[in-house]
């Protein structure tokens, strides 16, 4: 079974160096690694990529003519998966020399459709860290699988949990091919469509395997822990249309504790709250009423 490894770029290009040595270097080789360059400026990359390209066969490499942006850069990598297994990595983060292995032993329960694997979180220069809001991921992970190392959850239980609080970690999440092809992402999203795939999997019947055998670095830059997308509100804009799309997807499928938890999203609440010092030391005035808005409506 080899694992499908996507890699949809456009930043840094050290950074994504590093992305690429980390999946070249892992200790099970039966991979493929697909990049997909979107239109990054820089001159040395042709001759970087090329080089991957003829020195290594496992290594695929395509440039997008036009800048699709992330959520469409997602969909292309999609559309060029091969295999039955797939994780689409961020071109900033680090997987551990044991992550395929990881991932290829939990698929070997056919009926496992996501597997969620132990994660790192690494700032810019490479340090293991962790932010109050990788504190409270991992609280609501631990209850999720109810302290377990190893557990595989489904229907409302994991739909409620995620739904309260995503504890998920995109980048290190390894999808079966075959539901993440069906599902796609969704058009509409561009910063919870991550979520959305899992939860229409979830609403489709799709298990997940969680283990805590850290074997990802998901990298988390310190100095820009709120985007600017949080501070002047659209994200959560789009995190609400969200939550109000699962409540009523949510309430057909009869799983209300799921319904209720999405209609109070309290995690979401309080991360804007969390975020209104910086929007006022900033003076984003708009961005602080949409805050407020999103904390406290009804």
């Amino acid at each position: 079974m080899t694992i499908d490894v996507m890699l949809p770029y456009y930043g840094d290009v050290a950074m994504m160096k590093a992305a690429v040595d980390s999946v070249l270097g892992q200790e099970d080789t039966d991979f493929a690694l697909t990049i997909v360059d979107d239109g990054y400026p820089d001159e040395s990359l042709p001759a970087y990529f090329q080089n991957l390209v003829d020195s290594d066969g496992r290594v695929r490499y395509f440039r997008n003519e036009t800048n699709l942006g992330a959520n469409g850069n997602y969909k292309k990598c999609l559309g060029l998966v091969q295999h039955d297994v797939v994780v689409v990595m961020g071109a900033d983060d680090i997987m551990l020399p044991n992550y395929v292995g990881t991932v290829r032993k939990a698929f070997q329960n056919p009926e496992i459709k996501i597997v969620q694997p132990g994660v790192e979180v690494i700032d810019e220069n490479g340090a293991v860290y962790e932010p109050l809001g990788d504190k409270v991921k991992a609280g609501l992970r631990r209850l999720a699988v109810g302290g377990s190392s190893e557990a595989i959850i489904a229907g409302e239980p994991i739909a409620e949990s995620l739904i309260t609080g995503d504890w998920l970690y995109f980048p290190s999440v390894a999808w079966r091919a075959d539901a993440i092809l069906k599902h796609d992402f969704r058009e509409q999203y561009n910063v919870v469509q991550d979520i959305a795939l899992a939860m229409d999997i979830i609403m489709d019947g799709g298990k997940m395997l969680v283990t805590d055998t850290v074997c990802f670095q998901y990298r988390r830059h310190r100095e820009s822990d709120s985007s600017v997308r949080a501070l002047d509100g659209r994200r959560f804009a789009e995190e609400r249309a969200f939550f109000d799309e699962c409540a009523r997807d949510f309430a057909k499928l009869g799983w209300n504790k799921a319904a209720r938890a999405a209609r109070l999203h309290l995690t979401s609440r309080l991360n804007a709250v969390s975020l209104t010092p910086k929007v006022v030391s900033k003076r984003m005035w708009p961005g602080l009423g949409k805050l407020v808005r999103h904390a406290f409506r009804p």
